[in-house]
């Protein structure tokens, strides 16, 4: 028999026998379909506030962060053969500029994996305006670099993106306590003597409400004039192409320039551990619901097996081999796992609609397009491996006995 007609009269006594119980085959595929649901739903919702997340998070800050190595004690050595004591406390450490730092940022934007580069000069500083007075941080920007790191300019709520001798940004909760607007003045004290007097251009809303109420954005010749530290920077941040490998591109950095590398992962750990967590929760969801598909494809294969002894029996002895009968239960479990999936697949797609259209709309979920695909060759693949069990339980009957039985 060629292996076209043997195909065929398989799909066709799979489909037969599927079809004879309309009802229990009925069930199964609405209990797969709920499954791939399930699935292909709650994938897409945790990707999307993963995502959500993660944008909210990092676009506040840099992905990696080069800083100066830290100042610590130097210990005298003392003469051979003397003992002492020595009890010493951790080394304060002062605002410094990184050595040499136009070089580093040079061999920063040389690098593939790194997106954007910007130094900075970041400190302490008083805000007063009349007798209100706030704990502030200056940070003394590139503002066409600064941008490609944190895109400030589409967080203002008012005035407008200039960073330039005597203008400044400031944001909406330092604005609020200060009782400034645009076009007010404002004065920034950095200690021993060295002020300066500037007008506000921009508010800007980030959303995190320490950095709302304690960010000043200036120029960086009038930052590093304020702090002492004419000609240097304090900190030059990064953005990586691979946002979940900037901790190993963080420590080839370290490696690369001699200075610490800081990445977003590090200061972020329980940002980290939440996102796994997630990760690690779908996946769970993932294996119990195939779980229970495989239970119940495999469940209703079975009976279809006991129900069909007397058919498998008159097949065997007309002179079907094993091997035909065996691919017709698998077949089966596919068809179930196909059809079952399709079903759940676009279910869970309109639920995503409607999600986005009517739901709390905190965010956006993005339903990638591979999701529904892989859901649906992971179900029929499922149905088959569940088939198999039943199937080599029906392949090994032996026809008379099978007849006389049944």
């Amino acid at each position: 028999m060629r292996l076209r007609d043997s195909l065929w009269i398989e799909w066709t006594i799979a489909l037969r026998f599927l079809l004879d119980n309309r009802l229990q085959s009925l069930l199964i595929i609405f209990g797969i379909a709920v499954g791939s649901a399930v699935i292909v739903f709650i994938t897409a919702l945790i990707t999307g506030l993963q995502a959500n997340v993660i944008e909210r998070t990092l676009g506040t800050q840099a992905h990696i962060r080069i800083l100066p190595l830290d100042e610590v004690n130097r210990v005298v050595p003392l003469p051979a053969g003397s003992v002492g004591l020595l009890l010493e406390s951790p080394r304060a450490q002062r605002l410094r500029s990184i050595s040499n730092w136009q070089a580093v940022r040079q061999v920063l934007d040389q690098q593939p994996q790194i997106r954007a580069v910007s130094p900075q000069i970041s400190g302490p500083a008083l805000a007063r305006r009349g007798v209100a007075r706030s704990s502030v941080t200056l940070l003394g920007i590139d503002p066409e670099r600064y941008l490609k790191i944190i895109a400030l300019d589409q967080e203002l709520i008012a005035g407008e993106f200039r960073v330039e001798a005597g203008h400044v940004l400031i944001g909406k909760e330092l604005a609020s306590d200060l009782g400034l607007g645009i076009g007010d003045k404002l004065r920034l004290d950095a200690g021993d003597g060295r002020e300066a007097l500037v007008d506000v251009s921009g508010i800007f809303e980030l959303g995190v409400r320490e950095l709302d109420a304690r960010f000043v954005y200036l120029d960086l010749k009038q930052a590093q004039t304020l702090l002492d530290l004419p000609g240097g920077v304090t900190v030059i941040e990064t953005r990586v192409e691979q946002i979940f490998q900037a901790e190993q591109i963080a420590q080839r950095l370290a490696r690369l320039t001699g200075l610490q590398a800081e990445s977003w992962m590090q200061t972020n750990g329980q940002l980290l551990n939440a996102l796994r967590s997630q990760s690690l929760t779908t996946e769970m969801i993932r294996i119990f619901v195939g779980i229970s598909v495989a239970f119940g494809i495999a469940s209703v294969l079975a009976v279809s097996v006991v129900q069909r002894t007397r058919e498998i029996g008159i097949l065997r002895a007309m002179g079907s081999p094993r091997g035909q009968i065996l691919r017709v239960f698998l077949l089966q479990g596919g068809l179930l796992g196909l059809l079952g999936s399709a079903a759940g697949s676009a279910v869970g797609w309109a639920l995503v609609q409607v999600f986005n259209g009517l739901g709390p709309k905190l965010f956006q979920i993005i339903l990638d397009p591979v999701l529904i695909p892989v859901a649906m060759l992971l179900a029929t693949l499922t149905g088959v491996l569940a088939a198999a069990f039943p199937a080599r339980r029906a392949a090994r009957y032996d026809p008379a006995v099978a007849i006389r039985y049944a």
